[in-house]
């Protein structure tokens, strides 16, 4: 299981970014100058050790670049890096993987909204980029909203959100909670889901990210994953069935605050990594 998500991380950026190679480690960076400022990760493959210089060169390609000095993988298929990478001074934050076996568990339906996935030509397509990430206290940027959409006629990605139906609009007022899935052969990461501040604790995160599960498995899906951002996020997605197999690892440099998973996505749907919060 581990092996497939570890091909995902190697597949995924390559949609939206290219591959430099520094040995046993790869460094993904972004085409184009509004794209999401990818990082580096172990080659896919690689079985040997990763040094502090190894690392350190990786570093001195992204500050030439002026990109994040960041690093993301899996602590058990790479155990060694992380003691290479703190010892070159980044930091690193440690966050569950969990993947969902089978179909998600009910939940219940949630009270005066609307959960549908979102089209490229949808007019509420920036709203529900928009919602996931007042989630986290942040605003879309200017080419958020159309890269989404680029990547939904793609195929690369699918967005859900809830939408408040309290006014009773069938297809809802304003986008209170969004997320992605984003689909690679037959394994997909559920990635940037996040609730408006004033409208959590009604299970909005939860339903959208059922929404994007039942997607996932309707493109022939198998092994769907995520990254949840701490022991209380990993609790709630136990709700609908996903366990943790794995732990997920970020570093950056120390004056760099950690920044929670967005909705555009990444790990491509192009976005920040760090976890999902419904």
């Amino acid at each position: 299981m581990l092996h497939r998500i570890e091909a995902y991380y190697d597949a995924v950026p390559r949609s939206s970014a290219r591959a430099e190679d520094f040995g046993p480690l790869t460094f993904f960076v972004r085409e184009g100058a509004d794209g999401w400022p990818f990082y580096a990760r172990p080659t896919l493959g690689h079985t040997g050790g990763v040094s502090v210089a190894d690392v350190e060169g990786v570093r001195a390609r992204q500050r030439e670049l002026g990109l994040p000095e960041a690093f993301e993988w899996v602590a058990e298929t790479t155990p060694g890096l992380r003691a290479a990478v703190a010892a070159s001074g980044l930091v690193v934050h440690a966050h569950p993987l969990m993947v969902l076996d089978g179909d998600p568990l009910p939940v219940p339906a949630p009270v005066d909204a609307v959960v549908r996935t979102v089209g490229a030509a949808d007019p509420r397509l920036a709203d529900a980029v928009a919602a996931p990430y007042a989630a986290f206290g942040a605003v879309p940027g200017p080419g958020d909203a159309r890269r989404v959409g680029e990547r939904i006629e793609a195929g690369l990605t699918v967005l859900a959100a809830a939408f408040d139906a309290a006014g009773g609009e069938a297809a809802g007022g304003e986008a209170l909670a969004g997320g992605q899935v984003q689909p690679v052969g037959d394994v997909a990461e559920v990635v940037g889901v996040g609730t408006r501040p004033g409208a959590r604790r009604r299970g909005l995160g939860l339903a959208v990210t059922a929404a994007l599960v039942a997607e996932a498995r309707a493109r022939g899906v198998g092994l769907v994953f995520l990254t949840a951002s701490d022991a209380s996020v990993e609790r709630l997605y136990a709700r609908l069935g996903f366990r943790t197999v794995a732990t997920a690892l970020i570093a950056e440099a120390p004056e760099a605050p950690e920044t929670p998973e967005t909705p555009e996505t990444q790990r491509p749907a192009e976005a920040p990594g760090g976890g999902s919060a419904p």
